[in-house]
């Protein structure tokens, strides 16, 4: 399985494609397909048969979008930025940003 540098709760930019330039955060990662799916980015309507849970009708979902469509927002400066790893002085291997550096990980 490939090791992605995009995770669950990241905010990235979309770089490409029918939805360049929107913003969101990370919901879900599939590392197996490449693939992310980011809130209100690449919507889809899907009309859905009504259930016990579910009132039914026509409802507005996120379809996954390939990870190389997407970059990381940089905390310092809101653009987008690739991602580097660096150790801390405690041992930890942790995601910079690469255009300023700044920790990406909590």
């Amino acid at each position: 399985m490939p090791k992605l540098k995009i995770k669950k709760g990241d905010n990235v930019v979309v770089i490409t494609g029918r939805d360049k330039g929107k913003t969101g955060e990370v919901l879900r990662v599939f590392p197996a397909e490449q693939r992310v799916v980011v809130q209100g980015v690449h919507i889809a309507r899907r009309h859905t048969r009504q259930s016990m849970g579910n009132p039914g009708g026509i409802v507005d979902k996120e379809l996954t979008i390939h990870v190389s469509n997407v970059a990381h927002i940089d905390p310092a400066s809101s653009k987008p930025t690739r991602v580097g790893y660096k150790r801390l002085d405690d041992g930890r291997k942790v995601r910079v940003a690469r255009r300023s550096g700044e920790v990406l990980d909590k």
